[in-house]
């Protein structure tokens, strides 16, 4: 059996989707949708909308496959598409302003370190490494949204500032200082909570 990178995976299953076959989107899915949720909810902080904007995205990459380039990294387009759309949500939270009842106690990070828990930690050390989860959690986002999107696709998301630079369409130059202003403010903000060591 040949082994493709990611890269070639994605080009041929844009290709076939191009092409009418409709269930090479269930491979992209596969493949991307997971790590695209978490970008979103770090972006949005909101697992909700997260799972919207994610399926609206893949939706989006559906519509538009026929515009899709076929020189063009896959994921570079499909976390451009998804950036948009984190725009277009800020904007609109803007213009409608709510306050979450359960804004503080979101199960999902509670769920997810005891899902990987290998080692049981203190119960001192579980309250610490929480409380410090939700500081960086606020600080993010807290942050204007032109500085949190870099930072998170540079983070967590691991990616390039090349490829950053053109989900964003941007330069190389206006990520780099987009992400260290972030860096510069989660600092100040975390300065209180985490003093540096």
């Amino acid at each position: 059996m040949n082994a493709f990178t990611v890269e070639e995976q994605d080009a041929q299953d844009m290709s076939r989707l191009a092409n009418g076959h409709d269930a090479a989107l269930n491979d992209l899915m596969e493949r991307h949708a997971e790590k695209l949720f978490h970008y979103l909810v770090r972006a949005l902080q909101d697992e909700s909308d997260a799972a919207d904007l994610a399926q609206e995205t893949f939706a989006r990459v559906y519509h538009h496959r026929a515009n899709y380039e076929p020189g063009r990294k896959f994921t570079t387009w499909l976390y451009a598409i998804a950036s948009n759309l984190v725009r277009d949500r800020y904007r609109w939270r803007t213009r409608h302003q709510q306050v979450s009842l359960d804004a503080e106690t979101g199960p999902s990070e509670t769920n997810l370190q005891a899902t990987l828990a290998a080692v049981e930690p203190l119960p001192d050390q579980i309250l610490q490494a929480e409380e410090r989860a939700e500081a960086v959690r606020r600080a993010i986002g807290a942050l204007p949204e032109e500085l949190s999107q870099p930072l998170i696709l540079a983070v967590y998301q691991e990616l390039p500032q090349a490829e950053i630079a053109a989900i964003l369409n941007c330069s190389v130059k206006a990520v780099e200082t987009r992400i260290y202003r972030a860096r510069q403010q989660l600092r100040t903000a975390l300065a209180p909570v985490m003093p540096s060591t």
